[in-house]
C-alpha cells in the first residue's frame, strides 16, 4: 500500500461554463498558486488551443493530467461529440491522451439510452469491456465513474455491479458524495470495490438552509405550503471538503487502502461562490485534516 495519494482537482468545477472566462493555462496557474498540482480534465472541450494551455502547464508549473474524460456512445442519440466506440472519435481521444502524458481515460456517466433494464446495462458493459482491451492496447486504463443512479436496482443487482461483473478489465472511479447520495456507505463501497480504483472523487455532502417564509407558513395557502415542501425535500447540496456532513478522512484511507492513486476534489455546483475559493477551502480542510503532503 502506499503512503500517500495525490490530490488535484476536477475540471468540472472550474469548467468554461461555468467560468465568465476560460483559458487553460490561466486556469492551471490560480490553481498551482492554491497548492493543487493534479488535474482530471472534464467539461473542457478538447480544442487545440486547450490541449496545449494543459501541455504548457505540465511543462512550466508541473501539472499532472491524472485522467482524461471519455464515452463510448452520445448521452442521447444524435449528440455531436467525440465517442470511443467510433474510429476517429477513438483515434482523437487517444492522441490527446498521449499528449498529456495520461494513462487514464474515465466514462462520466453511461449514455441516457443504456438505463432502464438489466439488458441494457449489460449490453453498455459488453461494449465497454471491448473499448477497455482495445484502450489498454495503446497503454491506457478505463474506468467508470458513478452518481446515484448506478444504485437503481435490476434482477436484484445494483446497476454498479452489473457493469463491474460484465466490464472486467474496466476500472471504477468512485464518487464518495454521489455513493452517499445513493444512500450507501461509501467506506464500505470503496472497500468492496478495492484493487480496481486509482481514482477517488472527493465532495462532501451538506444539508442546505431551510428557506421559511417571514411571518411563518400558513397552512391553508396552499402553493405557499407546496413551495415549502419541495424546498424540505431539495435542499442537498454540493459541499467543500470538510464543510459537510461525510466523514471525508474515512473515506480518503479507505481509498488508499484500496489501491487510489488519485483523490480529486470536485464541486458541482459553488452556490454563487467563484469556484476557485470553494478549491481553496477543500485545500485548507485537506491540509488541517492531514493531506499538507499530497499536494
Amino acid at each position: 500500500m502506499a503512503e500517500k495519494g495525490l490530490i488535484g482537482v476536477q475540471m468540472s468545477t472550474i469548467a468554461p461554463a461555468k467560468m465568465p472566462h476560460f483559458d487553460a493555462f490561466e486556469s492551471m496557474q490560480r490553481l498551482t498558486d492554491i497548492g493543487y498540482h493534479c488535474i482530471e480534465i472534464s467539461q473542457v472541450p478538447m480544442t487545440p488551443e486547450n490541449v496545449a494551455g494543459f501541455r504548457r502547464s505540465i511543462d512550466e508549473l508541473g501539472m499532472n493530467v491524472s485522467s482524461c474524460t471519455a464515452s463510448v456512445a452520445p448521452m442521447a442519440p444524435g449528440m455531436p461529440g467525440e465517442y470511443l466506440n467510433d474510429p476517429d472519435g477513438f483515434k482523437k481521444i487517444v492522441g490527446d491522451c498521449r499528449a498529456l502524458d495520461c494513462d487514464m481515460l474515465r466514462i462520466g456517466m453511461l449514455p441516457m439510452t443504456c438505463m432502464g433494464s438489466y439488458e441494457k446495462a449489460v449490453d453498455f458493459a459488453k461494449e465497454a469491456e471491448e473499448i477497455a482491451l482495445k484502450l489498454k492496447e495503446e497503454g491506457i486504463d478505463l474506468y467508470y465513474h458513478n452518481h446515484h443512479v448506478e444504485f437503481v436496482r435490476y434482477n436484484g443487482q445494483y446497476l454498479l455491479d452489473i457493469i463491474r461483473e460484465n466490464a472486467p478489465h474496466m476500472g471504477f472511479e468512485l464518487d464518495v458524495h454521489w455513493i452517499h447520495r445513493g444512500g450507501l456507505n461509501p467506506v464500505e463501497i470503496i472497500k468492496k470495490y478495492a484493487g480496481s480504483i486509482r481514482l477517488l472523487h472527493l465532495k462532501d455532502y451538506r444539508v442546505g438552509e431551510m428557506p421559511v417564509p417571514e411571518g411563518g407558513l400558513n397552512p391553508a395557502d396552499r402553493a405557499a405550503m407546496a413551495k415549502f415542501m419541495a424546498n424540505f425535500t431539495n435542499i442537498i447540496q454540493f459541499a467543500e471538503v470538510g464543510e459537510g456532513s461525510m466523514s471525508m478522512k474515512a473515506c480518503i484511507e479507505a481509498g488508499l487502502a484500496g489501491g487510489a492513486e488519485y483523490f480529486l476534489v470536485e464541486q458541482d455546483d459553488c452556490y454563487g461562490r467563484d469556484p476557485f475559493d470553494s478549491l481553496r477551502i477543500s485545500h485548507d480542510n485537506l491540509v488541517k485534516m492531514g493531506y499538507g503532503g499530497w499536494f
